[in-house]
């Protein structure tokens, strides 16, 4: 249980605020595109903050590491409730990013020293759930807050959040490093073994472009549903149980699957139906119907939370040796992805409900085909 809020809570604090991305929008009297920076700037921070948190872990231990983390993510959020105009608010989102992407690279580091194998690819599957649930029920929490007791509330309720974090984890986090590095671990050498591994970059793109498709969907989607379709800001956080669905469904299909195929196989048919659900639902826009695009979304997601726990579960094998600096190192470098990939979608806004199908559709494309690369280099090596 520990773990599950450790890794789902940076998740729930960038999705809990698109319900009230309209809402910034007008009380706030910036354009809808530029409300939507607050979910880019999230992960620029997040990755700047995983790179941090990685590297400090392997010196001061993954407790203390952490509980320095939440300190951080509690500044942040607090910052949040005294904004009263967009520049405060972007810094405040900056840090409270920062802080919170602790929760994300330590808890990953603590997860790939204890499992491998099977064993980790089910752990990583029940955590990818978790991962994937909790940015679900993040709009539906700020949709209720928002609806019942006004938007600068939503940040109340991260405030205390942020406590009852920083107090669980104070009580129940034991030290989990078992063995502390006496040399000093030289980043630009793991940083070199990274960037010349072909491997390590396909998970790249893929991580990456998961979490993109999933954050560019919390980003725009509150502008189809909300503004074209007119649902309340329940209704619309209500569609966060869909995607915990497709989270849920995709973590047991994992777990059943991995004991008769290959993890790599499985990845690949997971891309394969997500590239085939977009596209099908670009076909169907034309009818306008909101039904349409939920189970779309529904399929789509199923398809990429089939491929994401077993792209976690591989990305750093090999990396044992230096896995808090190599976690940092990759982390940045796929929440760097997700960052660019949410920029992206705030160019892309123009009111229709076209440009995020299009969008995943592409970048469901280029993952695929970045993964297929990587399966025939790997079969060209083993023969």
């Amino acid at each position: 249980m520990l773990i599950i809020v450790l890794v789902g809570f940076p998740q729930i604090s960038e999705s809990i605020f698109t319900p009230v991305l309209p809402q910034i929008s007008t009380n706030m009297l910036v354009s809808a595109s530029k409300a939507q920076l607050t979910m880019s700037i999230y992960f620029i921070a997040f990755a700047l903050g995983v790179f941090f948190w990685g590297q400090l872990s392997d010196k001061i231990g993954r407790r203390s590491a952490m509980l320095s983390g939440i300190v951080v993510y509690l500044v942040g959020n607090i910052g949040l409730l005294i904004s009263f105009n967009f520049q405060l608010l972007l810094l405040s989102r900056f840090v409270q990013a920062f802080g919170a992407s602790v929760g994300s690279v330590v808890t990953q580091t603590i997860m790939r020293e204890s499992f491998d194998g099977i064993e980790g690819a089910k752990v990583f599957s029940k955590v990818g759930a978790a991962m994937a649930l909790s940015p679900a029920f993040g709009p539906l929490i700020g949709g209720i807050v928002q609806q019942y007791l006004g938007y600068r509330n939503v940040f109340s309720t991260l405030v205390v959040m942020a406590v009852l974090i920083l107090f669980y984890s104070f009580y129940r986090l034991p030290e989990t490093q078992v063995i502390t590095n006496t040399e000093t671990v030289s980043i630009l050498k793991v940083t070199k073994r990274l960037l010349t591994d072909s491997r390590v970059w396909s998970y790249g793109i893929l991580i990456g472009g998961i979490n993109g498709i999933l954050f560019g969907y919390y980003s725009e989607a509150p502008f189809i549903f909300m503004d074209h379709f007119g649902f309340t800001s329940v209704q619309y956080g209500s569609l966060g149980i869909v995607l915990a669905l497709a989270s849920l469904l995709g973590a047991f299909l994992v777990n059943y699957l991995v004991n008769y195929f290959k993890s790599e196989m499985i990845l690949i048919s997971g891309l394969v139906f997500s590239v085939i659900s977009s596209g099908v639902l670009l076909l169907l826009l034309s009818f306008d119907q909101s039904i349409i695009l939920i189970i779309g979304f529904f399929l789509i997601f199923l398809g990429l939370n089939t491929s994401l726990p077993i792209a976690l579960n591989l990305a750093l094998k090999g990396y044992e040796d230096v896995i808090g600096t190599a976690s940092g190192i990759f982390s940045l470098g796929y929440y760097l992805i997700v960052s660019l990939l949410t920029y992206v979608v705030s160019l892309i806004h123009n009111g229709t409900i076209a440009s995020l199908p299009t969008f995943m559709f592409f970048i469901s494309l280029i993952m695929l085909v970045a993964c297929v690369n990587l399966r025939v280099k790997a079969d060209l090596i083993e023969e």
